[in-house]
């Protein structure tokens, strides 16, 4: 439940502080002196309210602003908050959200239990703290799937797992689904294209591609071909200074050949000159080996004309083939073997059937899961019926007509059905949409009738209604608050009224009223423990404190306390 509220600088508010007690609460006061702003500020600190209505929530004048709320934990799943460390310290949790204006904007932080955490953390267990219904609950009414998830939370666990059920069967069947049309698609652009494929592996298969790196090598041997001659030039000069010399010069060998002649003799005198005479040697060897190379590269030198031509047109050829594909040859040969296998292969038709088994195996399973979840929705619908018929009775709606209606749809997470409210309120009228033939007090009884029926199953044991006595009076006023008090039995419920009928059968009575001191507007909310203070306000609800109205509340206390 519950147990306290603490406002700073919030709309009209400076500071307020506020605990709360269990059963039937009413909030009263005239119009305009503040009730709403304790509903908004507990809506903000839940997660609602963004943009231009958290603007309009800072106290006019204030750069920060404040709320604080305090919750018993029991309902709370603490499980969700794994990741953070804190606790419920004295089965007590302790939310709060700052409000910091920035320029022309209002940025804001949530904590739980002095933790900070996300938005969305305080809107996963928002349920479980309160079920705040006001006048936009009309517009969440006619939200796509929200009356369908009216029924589901009627419905209890048992529907709750069939649901679970249903949107795990659902994923699985749109994941092999999404597979199955892959492949379809690809099959389909493998076919339209097999002829523009199959021309392509031809060329390729002409090309007889070995070897990636055979344009390389190709540029090479053209290089080499076309200098030759320069090549032969060179080395004819390499072997006369090295090896056979056309003039009257020693060549390198010779000269080497008379300094081992010289080393040899000087050796025979000196024989630690012998390291000399064998590095001299090895010189020797080594250009001697050096210039039989250069003579064998010589003889093998091919100057013909008409290889140069054809390693010069299989180098364009190469050049073209990497044009219109994009790839260098390692690519082409590897795309070559990719088409020898996919155009003489029936893998394709292969996995497009072993998929399409998949999807329909699937999909069976999907279907079967939606049967059992519409069976459970068309039995909860049933008693939604007949519980909703009972309440709305009693509240001044004696030929009122309720149904649940579900019709098939095609197949989402939620399910095949879609859900929709009909209602009538007279006999010579036929069953509409709830939404668009409703009157505001028919509405109103009718959320309220809502709330009392799904409060058993729903999470929250906080209830907070916004004049959700607003357009009736007399019988209708007393059925609702009978029905307030009645849940107020299991539930801690909170009610914004303007109706005497209803404060009168409150536990607990809070008047909220305003007052400007310094020039500043403030709010102050004060409970009402006295008979007398309750007979007064309860006067000022009938039409004033006269006399009259003083003995009309005189007479509802003592009935009440009777």
């Amino acid at each position: 439940m519950l147990t306290g509220l603490r406002l700073s600088n919030i709309a009209l508010i400076q500071s307020l502080d506020l605990t709360f007690k269990q059963g039937f609460t009413v909030l009263t006061g005239e119009t305009g002196a503040g009730k709403s702003i304790l509903l908004d500020a507990l809506d903000a600190l839940l997660g609602g309210l963004s943009g231009p209505s958290l603007s309009g929530l800072l106290r006019t004048g204030c750069d920060r602003g404040h709320i604080e709320a305090s919750f018993t934990a029991d309902c709370i799943d603490m499980a969700s908050f794994t990741n953070h460390d804190f606790d419920a310290v004295d089965n007590e949790l302790l939310v709060s959200r700052v409000l910091i204006r920035r320029q022309d904007r209002i940025i804001s932080r949530f904590r739980i239990n002095g933790v900070a955490v996300s938005k969305d953390q305080i809107l996963s267990i928002r349920p479980s703290l309160i079920d705040l219904t006001g006048q936009g609950q009309v517009q969440e009414l006619s939200k796509s799937g929200h009356q369908r998830d009216c029924l589901d939370c009627f419905g209890g666990s048992i529907l709750e797992d069939s649901k679970i059920a249903v949107k795990e069967a659902y994923y699985k069947w749109k994941k092999a689904f999404c597979s199955l049309q892959a492949a379809q698609n690809d099959f389909m652009n493998l076919e339209s294209q097999i002829s523009e494929q199959k021309a392509f592996l031809s060329k390729l298969e002409a090309a007889q591609l070995l070897d990636p790196e055979e344009d390389v090598k190709l540029l090479n041997q053209q290089d080499t071909l076309a200098h030759t001659v320069r090549i032969q030039q060179g080395l004819s000069t390499l072997s006369s200074i090295l090896y056979e010399s056309n003039s009257d010069l020693p060549t390198v060998l010779e000269l080497l050949n008379n300094c081992l002649n010289e080393i040899n003799i000087l050796t025979q005198l000196d024989s630690s000159l012998s390291t000399y005479l064998e590095s001299i040697l090895d010189v020797f060897t080594r250009l001697d080996s050096l210039s039989q190379s250069l003579q064998h590269y010589a003889s093998n030198l091919d100057s013909d004309p008409q290889k140069l031509d054809e390693i010069q047109d299989r180098i364009s050829y190469l050049k073209h083939l990497k044009r219109i594909s994009n790839c260098d040859l390692s690519h082409l040969i590897s795309e070559r073997d990719r088409l020898r296998d996919l155009i003489n292969s029936d893998q394709p038709q292969v996995i497009c059937s072993r998929l399409a088994e998949e999807e329909h195996s699937f999909r069976e399973f999907r279907d079967l899961n939606n049967k059992k979840l519409s069976e459970l929705r068309h039995k909860a619908a049933l008693k939604l019926q007949n519980q909703l018929l009972q309440y709305l009775k009693s509240m001044g709606l004696p030929n009122v007509r309720f149904k649940v209606e579900l019709n098939s749809e095609k197949p989402t997470e939620h399910g095949v059905d879609s859900v929709l409210f009909l209602f009538s309120s007279n006999p010579d009228q036929p069953l509409a949409p709830l939404i668009r033939i409703a009157s505001g007090g028919e509405m109103s009884r009718f959320l309220l009738a809502l709330k009392t029926t799904l409060a058993s199953r729903a999470g929250s044991s906080t209830l907070v209604f916004d004049e959700i006595d607003s357009g009736v009076s007399g019988k209708v006023s007393t059925a609702i608050a009978v029905l307030l008090k009645e849940l107020s039995f299991n539930n801690q419920v909170f009610c914004v009224t303007h109706q005497p009928l209803v404060a009168v059968k409150a536990d607990n009575h809070l008047r909220i009223s305003k007052f400007v001191e310094g020039g500043f507007t403030n709010v102050e909310v004060s409970s009402l423990e006295r008979i007398e203070d309750r007979e007064k306000e309860l006067a000022e609800l009938a039409g004033g404190d006269f006399a009259h109205s003083r003995l009309y509340a005189s007479s509802l206390l003592s009935k009440e306390a009777a």
